[in-house]
């Protein structure tokens, strides 16, 4: 039966390396980008909202009642009403206290339509089935630019039971689709002394150099982009430009295809056990000595006989069985063929014939000793 586990174990092991080197072979013929999928119109990035508000509808899922601001605000939206309440032996647990976020597009207009996120800020144990009542969200600098409104979606359940639980994905917090409609246009400034910037997403000296030469290579556009910094590239459009002409020369620039170039990085998150590893990585030869050690504890009671003629219960002992299992696993030399690929760090790694999360340890060692030439984030 350990036989068996280990060589399933080692099977998915095999086939998440393959997917893996899979997906970042084909990164690697990605590398060529349009401009709009890796940088942004300085201008045009959007704003987001927030706003405080009620969800009701809770099946006995609500925040408890001794939330005094959850009290106060259906107290507060009673009296809009036309009914006055004295706040005491108030037993609603169907409403939840939440906060209403979005992130409203540049040059929307009134009347357009925007999914918002609302999250629970009580102590209700779901929003699932929830409504969310009329809730002005506003900018920044405090100017109600909508309102929302709609049913929850959370995307996941929770049900509770006699002390049995059974849930999935967070139902504390949830979309409304299409659930904020603008009162009023949100503008944005595009260009400013008829010069446009362009801001990276990922800072590199070589992608903005890049994007800068490639946008000096359109049609009525030499020499007028110039890199300023790691981010931004600089355009100069010429004085008197009109507004068609404009929006014709942005749409130009944003369909340029430039060679980025990203940074090796590997990306671990710990919680989950994933490793993705980037197109740029590489590996030198390394050995590698890997083995685990199974501590089992199992524990057993012993109950004697009473002797003849005694009155006495018997005295209960315990006694414990402890098992120390180890892996005896050999070294293993990480040779790669150079000049290094993903497909020669997948086919390296396969050799070890870990668990994941052993191989997220695997992936610390190695950026400790050197050998992993890349950028190590852990999430």
């Amino acid at each position: 039966m350990y036989i068996e586990v280990l060589s399933i174990i080692r099977l998915s092991m095999a086939r998440a390396l393959a997917i893996l080197s899979m997906l970042i072979i084909i990164s690697q013929f990605l590398f060529s980008a349009r401009i709009k999928d890796v940088a942004d119109i300085q201008g045009v990035t959007g704003v987001q909202v927030i706003g405080y508000g009620i969800v009701v509808g809770l099946n006995n899922t609500g925040d408890n009642q001794l939330n005094e601001f959850t009290n106060q605000s259906v107290r507060n939206m009673l009296q809009r009403f036309g009914l006055t309440t004295d706040g005491r032996n108030n037993r609603m647990q169907n409403v939840a206290a939440v906060v209403v976020t979005a992130t409203v597009p540049t040059f929307s207009k009134q009347g357009s339509k925007v999914d918002i996120t609302v999250s629970s800020m009580g102590d209700a144990t779901s929003l699932q089935g929830g409504n969310l009542l009329m809730t002005p969200l506003s900018l920044p600098d405090g100017t109600i630019i909508g309102y929302a409104q709609g049913a929850l979606s959370v995307g996941g359940y929770d049900y509770r039971a006699l002390g049995t639980q059974v849930s999935r994905n967070f139902v504390t917090t949830g979309r409304v689709p299409q659930g904020l409609i603008l009162q009023s246009d949100l503008r944005g400034e595009i260009s400013q002394n008829d010069i446009v910037r362009v801001t990276l997403r990922d800072p590199d000296f070589t992608s903005v150099t890049r994007m800068s030469a490639a946008i000096n290579g359109l049609n009525g556009l030499n020499n007028a982009a110039q890199a300023i910094d790691a981010a931004t590239v600089e355009i100069n459009l010429g004085s008197g430009i009109e507004p068609n002409q404009l929006m014709a020369t942005i749409s130009q620039i944003e369909n340029v295809n430039i060679q980025i170039d990203p940074e090796a990085r590997v990306v671990i998150n710990e919680r989950t056990g994933t490793v993705v590893v980037g197109g740029n990585v590489e590996l030198l030869p390394a050995v590698i000595a890997h083995g685990g050690i199974e501590i089992t504890i199992q524990r057993s009671l012993i109950i004697p006989q009473p002797a003849p003629f005694t009155i006495l219960p018997p005295r209960i002992g315990e006694v414990a069985d402890v098992i120390v299992e180890e892996d005896n696993t050999s070294s293993v030399a990480l040779e790669v063929e150079q000049p290094t690929t993903v497909q020669g760090i997948a086919s390296a790694l396969n050799l070890l014939q870990v668990k994941p999360r052993d191989l997220i340890a695997i992936f610390q060692a190695l950026k400790e000793s050197g050998s992993l030439q890349a950028e190590l984030v852990i999430q």
